[in-house]
C-alpha cells in the first residue's frame, strides 16, 4: 500500500506533514510518498533522522495552493502544485490513496479534474467520523456542496453506508435523513423529497428521519444531509467538544483543594474523554464519490491527525470502498433519477 501525502498543504507544512508521515511508516505497513519541495521535505527528514527510512519517497512539486486562493483558479493555473501532482500519482496507479490537508475547496477541485467521479455519482461529498454514545456517527455532506438535490443525498446515503461497513466495522449500518422532526412529512422541500427516494434503496438499511440531538446520541450510524448544514454542525461539535475540554480545565483550576484532588482520580477518565473528543483521533474525512481514495485534512492538521488520516486512506483503498460504492450505484440505478431529484 503506497499514500501520496501534499506535504505542503496545510498551516503546519512540511513539518507537521512530514512528521506525521514518519510515525505512519513506523506504525502501519505501508508506504508514504511525499509530495512537494524536495529540500524543504529533506530538511524535515534530516531533523528527525529519517532520510534513509525506505518507506518514504519524495516525488517533487515546485508549486503550492495556499488557504486564500480561488481553488478552481488555482488548480488551473497551477499545474505542478503538489495536491494535483498528489492526485496524479493515483490517476496513474503509482499510489492507491491522496492525503489532503490545506485547502479543501482545492482538494475537493484537484480529486474532480484529476479523478473524475464514480459513474452514477453526480456530487461527491465528504464524509465526516463524529464521536458518538455507541461509538461513531458519520456525517455526509460535512462541507463539498453547500447546495443540494434529492439525488445528491441518496448518493450520500449509499456512500456513507458503506464507508460505516468497511472502515468502521458495522455490519448492517442504519442511515437517517437529518431533519426537524421524525415524522416522514416535516422538514423543507429537500428533505421531503429525499425521504421517499431513501425508503426505496435497497442497498441501505434506512432508519427514517433524525434530529440533531440523534448525532452524539448514536441513534443511527450514518446521518445524510446537504453540505451547508453538515458543515455548520460539524464546526459548531469542533467548537463545543474544545469548549467543554476547556471548560473542566478551568473549572477544577477554579476550585479548591478537594476538588482538585477529586480531579486527580477521575484524571484517566478525563484522559479518554478528550480522547475521544479529539478531532485529530480520526485523521481526516473521505471525499466519497471521486473515482480513488482521497482523505481531506483539517488545514490545522498536526502530525497526530497527519498519522491517522494517512492509516485511513490505506484502510480506504485496501477495503476497495471505491468498488463497493460502484456496484450500489450500479445496483440501485441512481442515474435514472432526473435532474430534479
Amino acid at each position: 500500500m503506497k499514500i501520496a501525502v501534499d506535504a505542503m498543504g496545510g498551516d503546519y507544512a512540511p513539518e507537521e506533514v512530514v512528521l506525521g508521515a514518519i510515525e505512519a511508516v513506523k506504525s502501519y505497513s505501508l508506504d508514504v510518498v511525499l509530495v512537494g519541495d524536495t529540500n524543504k521535505i529533506k530538511e524535515v527528514l534530516n531533523r528527525y533522522g529519517a532520510k534513509d527510512n525506505s518507506h518514504l519517497s519524495i516525488v517533487h512539486a515546485s508549486q503550492v495552493i495556499d488557504m486564500g486562493e480561488h481553488p478552481a483558479q488555482a488548480i488551473r493555473k497551477k499545474k505542478d502544485a503538489s495536491i494535483v501532482v498528489a492526485t496524479q500519482l493515483v490517476k496513474d496507479g503509482a499510489c492507491d490513496a491522496v492525503v489532503a490537508p490545506g485547502s479543501t475547496g482545492a482538494a475537493v477541485t484537484a480529486a474532480l479534474l484529476g479523478l473524475g467521479r464514480i459513474k452514477g455519482i453526480e456530487r461527491p461529498c465528504i464524509a465526516t467520523p463524529i464521536p458518538s454514545k455507541k461509538g461513531i456517527t458519520v456525517l455526509l455532506d460535512s462541507g463539498a456542496n453547500a447546495n443540494s438535490k434529492p439525488k445528491h443525498l441518496v448518493e450520500g446515503a449509499i456512500m456513507g453506508s458503506h464507508y460505516a461497513k468497511y472502515i468502521l466495522g458495522v455490519d448492517k449500518p442504519t442511515v437517517g435523513l437529518l431533519n426537524i422532526g421524525e415524522e416522514a412529512s416535516k422538514g423543507n422541500e429537500l428533505a421531503q423529497a429525499t425521504y421517499p427516494l431513501l425508503e426505496k434503496l435497497k442497498t441501505i438499511s434506512f432508519y427514517g428521519n433524525v434530529e440533531g440531538r440523534d448525532i452524539p446520541k448514536g441513534t443511527v450510524d450514518v446521518v445524510v444531509c446537504d453540505g451547508f448544514v453538515g458543515n455548520v454542525i460539524l464546526k459548531f461539535g469542533e467548537g463545543m467538544a474544545m469548549f467543554i475540554i476547556r471548560l473542566v480545565k478551568d473549572t477544577i483550576k477554579s476550585s479548591g483543594f478537594i476538588a482538585k484532588l477529586g480531579a486527580l482520580a477521575v484524571y484517566p477518565a478525563l484522559r479518554t474523554l478528550k480522547k475521544r473528543l479529539d478531532f485529530t483521533e480520526y485523521g481526516g474525512a473521505p471525499l466519497l464519490g471521486v473515482d480513488g481514495s482521497f482523505i481531506i485534512c483539517h488545514g490545522s492538521s498536526k502530525a497526530k491527525a497527519i498519522k491517522n488520516a494517512i492509516r485511513v486512506a490505506g484502510e480506504l483503498a485496501q477495503q476497495d470502498v471505491v468498488g463497493h460504492i460502484r456496484k450500489s450505484i450500479e445496483e440501485e440505478e441512481v442515474e435514472q433519477y432526473d435532474s430534479e431529484n
